[in-house]
């Protein structure tokens, strides 16, 4: 692989600007282990998973990348905030127990206040040789402001509203606020774009646009190694581009509706989409899906825009090899543009 670096690439010593989104309820710790061990860089999500769980995961990845126990292991987790907001102040606390695994990068989003885990991070991190890489996830050049000066994160995740699962309600188009917040913070943390990304030909464009690396989650869905069951992975492959919305129908069902304000889920539009739409009220919305949620028209799918350009399963790594080399080939032909 003839690697492309940047101030990111740097960073964690990787061949490639491309990172797998840490996606809750369908990233897995042999997703973010073949993404790593393809040249690129894999999180996995926390979710709702007990320490014992945690552990199981990063134990997984060490078998997968042969990482002995004691050293860094070169993935990354996800936390959101409302869950943390949950988990630690219960009988089961899990920031310290990640910590303790020495994961090489650990992501935060969605929490109204993810400056105090931040400032744990570092706490712990005083204590030891180990130094864990911080990601928060932004959707405004303000958001961003507050996490490079007042948390002094070390990499801003900067999401347009393009992206699946959640994010920001307000966000601008990703292409429109990666812009905004690479021209007001020109020497702050590597900015990683996220939103809507599923080619590499859209990571190039990205990195000529100023961004570092490239966030990827629905791309990553249609691997084997994604959790997802066959019945989902099959309407992933069945969509296109109009497929998803953005609501918070979709958490009400689920019963996840305790996202911080101006946030919500992209996901596949299907029968619970429009039974929203049609106004049922929420009790009769939960008695419908509780009565026929196996049916494949009312599964919960996140998903973002670019559920439409892949129409097939294949390996994490080889997805993240035909990513490189298209994006690979897309610079190597910007450069025939000037002269």
């Amino acid at each position: 692989m003839q690697p492309i670096t940047t101030r990111f690439t740097k960073l964690l010593n990787i061949k490639t600007p491309i990172v797998a989104a840490p996606m809750a309820f369908a990233s897995t710790a042999d997703l973010a282990a073949a993404v790593t061990g393809a040249g690129a860089f894999g999180l996995f999500g926390m979710g709702f998973d007990s320490t014992a769980v945690i552990k199981q995961n990063f134990q997984t990845i060490r078998d997968r990348l042969k990482i002995a126990k004691g050293s860094s292991v070169p993935v990354g987790i996800g936390c959101i905030g409302w869950i943390l907001e949950m988990t630690e102040s219960s009988d089961d606390p899990r920031l310290n127990v990640i910590l303790e695994e020495q994961p090489q990068v650990i992501w935060f989003a969605f929490g109204v206040d993810l400056g105090k885990y931040v400032a744990q991070v570092r706490a712990y991190d005083a204590k030891r040789d180990h130094k864990t890489l911080v990601f928060v996830i932004v959707n405004s050049v303000e958001e961003a402001l507050r996490a490079a000066n007042e948390w002094k994160v070390d990499v801003l995740v900067v999401q347009g509203n393009e992206a699946g699962g959640h994010g920001g309600s307000r966000s601008p188009p990703m292409i429109s606020v990666v812009q905004d917040v690479v021209s007001a913070i020109p020497n702050g943390p590597p900015i990683l774009a996220a939103g809507g990304v599923s080619s590499g030909g859209q990571v190039a464009a990205l990195l000529t646009l100023g961004a570092s690396g490239v966030v990827l989650g629905t791309r990553f869905l249609f691997t084997p190694e994604c959790c997802y069951s066959d019945a989902q992975k099959s309407v992933l492959i069945e969509s296109d581009y109009n497929a998803t919305q953005r609501a918070l129908c979709f958490d009400d069902v689920g019963r996840t509706n305790f996202w911080p304000p101006f946030h919500n889920g992209r996901a596949i539009a299907n029968r619970i989409w429009d039974e929203f739409k049609e106004g049922l009220s929420l009790d009769e919305r939960l008695k419908r899906h509780d009565d026929n949620k196996e049916n494949k028209d009312r599964l919960i799918i996140w998903a973002g825009v670019g559920v439409g350009a892949t129409k097939e399963i294949k390996p994490a790594a080889d997805v993240v090899t035909e990513l490189h080399e298209d994006a690979l080939k897309a610079l190597k032909a910007s450069a025939t543009l000037i002269g």
